[in-house]
């Protein structure tokens, strides 16, 4: 599989060229031979929980990381903070406590005079079940009234949080002195600073999809954002931003070049995925994400109603999987009415469960694939999903998305935000069957190649190695 494409993208720490027509094994971060790692690592993941109730990308995408570099021999300590993590199946940071716990950060920044309660108290706030009990009951993935603690985080010890701070400090101190500590997004930079003056180590940061929580902000206080997050950059050893598309954003917003700046691709494991089983005699569409509106769940809908009104397929049914969060209930309820009323409720089939075992079975019953989102994203984890089952992807044409498909042949893209495109789309394909399986393998092949966690791991490896050797 070749590709080309004509943007600029950088191919290792501050080199940069044109791609060109090249083989997919030159991606940068994806090594044809993984390098041998001698020295084991001793490494700390800072990651801000979601407490498993829905489909988080960036949650699972640290976690296949962690997991991995584990299977390595690396000591990886993956650190809580807000909620407790996704924890598919096995929870990895249960021996963790909860740094910033949602409630007691919450209270401080709108409360402040309760940062006198007691000490009882403030472990009461954010124990681990309540923390639980909250992020399914007024869990949330809106800026909208967070937008004060978000830039009180981002300054760091110089924000209403300072006590939180040093009490991760002391417990990196006292857990002993780690090699490297990753933040596993940008909007934690505030904690880089006293990091690294305080242990001494390199710290570094991925990138993906903070843009998307900051612009939904107010103007004044976006730009306020994006500024502390430049001057805190100057902590960060090292950005590993997930797609060539964040890479570009990221720069620009922050007046940056390329030189911290190295791209570390989404992967998967890609143990247990089998073949999906498409049938000239049924049309199962799949949507895999959190279940909402900006994710553009009502798009596909739509698309899917027009596909039955065309008659041109057979038996079509739509699944939907990935979770929600009582945010979402409104818009689900307002969908699910919508569908009852033109007839559709039969055609579409909401599914609870969304750990690891459900979406490989789910996405084996696929013929396509579509999140069809109303914003750009950096990545999407759930293309790769689908292509590992050999499932061809249907994805609007931005953000990452015409990158991912680019690179791995696995799907084909349609004009943003309109169902009749999206519609067109994935009927041009799911009327030419053998075109859909063909695209399916290609994408296969590429994501069960180049996109393994195994492969994303090397790179990531060569990341802290880099950082270790300055």
């Amino acid at each position: 599989m070749r590709f080309h494409l004509s943007e600029w993208e950088k191919t290792g720490v501050g080199e940069q060229r044109p791609y060109g027509e090249k083989d997919v094994d030159e991606l940068p971060g994806l090594c044809q031979s993984p390098p041998v790692c001698k020295h084991i690592m001793k490494i700390v993941q800072i990651i801000p929980g979601v407490g498993g109730a829905y489909y988080c990308q960036n949650c699972m995408r640290d976690r296949e990381l962690v997991m991995e570099l584990r299977a390595r021999g690396h000591d990886v300590v993956m650190a809580p903070m807000y909620l407790p993590v996704f924890s598919e199946g096995e929870d990895i940071a249960s021996d963790v406590p909860v740094f910033f716990g949602a409630v007691g950060v919450y209270l401080s920044q709108y409360l402040p005079s309760l940062s006198n309660a007691p000490q009882w108290l403030k472990r009461l706030v954010d124990s681990r079940s309540l923390l639980s009990w909250i992020a399914k009951k007024a869990g949330t993935t809106s800026s909208s009234g967070l937008e004060g603690m978000t830039l009180s985080v981002l300054k760091g010890e110089n924000g209403g949080q300072k006590e939180e701070l040093d009490r991760l400090v002391s417990w990196l101190v006292e857990e002993g002195k780690p090699d490297v500590v990753h933040l596993s997004n940008a909007l934690l930079l505030g904690l880089a600073g006293r990091i690294k003056k305080e242990l001494g180590v390199p710290v570094v940061c991925t990138l993906q999809d903070e843009d998307s929580w900051i612009d939904s902000m107010e103007p004044a206080t976006a730009a306020e954002a994006w500024k502390i997050i430049a001057e805190k950059s100057s902590d960060i050893a090292m950005f590993t931003p997930v797609s060539c598309y964040y890479s570009r954003l990221v720069q620009s917003r922050l007046g940056f070049g390329p030189e911290r700046f190295q791209i570390v691709p989404v992967g998967i494991n890609t143990e247990g995925y089998g073949d999906a089983v498409m049938s000239t005699d049924r049309t199962t569409i799949g949507y895999l994400s959190k279940m909402t509106q900006s994710l553009g769940l009502e798009v596909l809908v739509d698309a899917v109603r027009i596909l039955k009104d065309n008659g041109r397929l057979k038996n079509i049914k739509l699944r939907v999987m990935g979770g929600q969060t009582p945010d979402d209930n409104p818009f689900l309820r307002k969908l699910k009415q919508k569908l009852q009323s033109q007839g559709m409720l039969e055609n579409v089939e909401f599914l609870v469960a969304f750990d690891r075992a459900s979406r490989i079975e789910f996405l084996r019953s696929l013929s396509v694939m579509s999140v069809p989102m109303l914003q750009p994203e950096a990545f999407g984890m759930f293309m790769l999903e689908a292509m590992a089952c050999g499932v061809p992807v249907v994805q609007p044409r931005i953000g990452a998305f015409p990158e991912i498909i680019e690179m791995t042949g696995g799907g084909i893209c349609y004009e943003p935000n309109d169902a009749a495109a999206l519609a067109k789309a994935m009927e041009g394909l799911l009327l030419d069957i053998e075109r859909a399986r063909k695209m399916g393998k290609a994408g296969q092949s590429i994501v069960l190649n180049k996109f393994s966690i195994k492969k994303i791991a090397d790179a990531m490896e060569e990341v802290y190695r880099k950082c270790l050797t300055r």
